[in-house]
């Protein structure tokens, strides 16, 4: 199965160092739960000038509304990589970097740590932004329990009165009452049964552990998160990965600060593909 994707700029070469070197990655966006690929378009628009970016609806979203339910529920991380791996394909992609937020990061992490390294196209880099590594065995009882009551709010109530409630989590706390209202408007043309579906398929209580995996990948991965995001913080600086903290921005970086975002993406790829100097594994920093 194809998941809807969207293209912009065109496939470039070379790099800082090398400016007639290899084909440039593709960067492939995956948004977070009641997103879209829409939702990349400020950063996108920056970044399609020195690089191809594909933007990805994932299942249950935007133009990729329609899931087989039964069989992804039980199998929802799974399938959302095959599917992923087929559009990719399809479209015509040799080598990529993922860039995922949130439920986007999540997927991207279970992509990047159960592909099999020798299949194309060649995965080249993993950017995660605010996403979770994965709960122990002791916390994913109360955790699928909390999805499931939203799952069934989402299913049966009106979107908007859901998402009222939805942006008072703790996570959406450094958001405004006007943050909360666009969000709000903006996510309610959602279809509440698939995004029930997708985050009961999508728990975080279904997902593995990734961090030791990830910290063992063949290559680079780098966390991005917002100061004001305090718990995100805490997991990047204690996960071994190379990380780094964007000013004046909250959970969701890359539209609070999507200039930040872009170019500390553009560092990124600039100092672990192209520069010739070492990558390391850890940092922390303000951009």
């Amino acid at each position: 199965m194809r998941l809807y994707s969207e293209t912009y700029g065109a496939p470039v070469v070379g790099g800082v160092s090398n400016p007639t070197g290899p084909l440039k990655p593709t960067l492939v966006f995956l948004h977070g739960l009641l997103g879209s690929g829409r939702d990349w378009q400020q950063v996108v628009t920056q970044l399609s000038i020195k690089y191809q970016c594909l933007t990805v609806d994932l299942p249950g979203h935007g133009h990729s509304r329609s899931i087989p339910a039964e069989e992804f529920e039980q199998r929802g991380f799974e399938l959302t990589s095959q599917w992923l791996a087929d559009t990719l394909e399809a479209r015509g992609v040799t080598r990529y970097i993922l860039v995922g937020y949130s439920l986007g990061a999540r997927v991207a992490m279970y992509h990047a740590c159960h592909r099999d390294t020798d299949s194309k196209p060649q995965l080249a880099g993993l950017i995660l932004e605010g996403g979770h590594f994965g709960l122990p065995q002791s916390e994913r009882a109360v955790r699928l329990d909390n999805d499931r009551r939203w799952a069934q709010r989402f299913a049966a109530q009106p979107i908007a009165d859901v998402l009222a409630d939805w942006y008072q989590q703790p996570v959406f706390s450094s958001l405004n009452h006007d943050q909360r209202q666009g969000l709000i408007a903006k996510r309610s043309d959602n279809l509440g049964s698939s995004i029930a579906h997708m985050l009961l398929a999508t728990s975080l209580a279904k997902q593995p552990l990734l961090q030791s995996q990830l910290n063992r990948l063949p290559i680079p991965v780098h966390y991005l998160c917002g100061e004001k995001d305090e718990k995100f913080t805490l997991l990047a600086a204690g996960s071994d990965l190379f990380y780094q903290v964007i000013e004046e921005a909250g959970h969701n970086v890359h539209v609070e600060q999507p200039y930040s975002f872009a170019r500390a993406v553009d560092d990124f790829i600039s100092r672990t593909l192209f520069e010739a100097h070492s990558y390391k594994n850890k940092a922390d920093g303000i951009l």
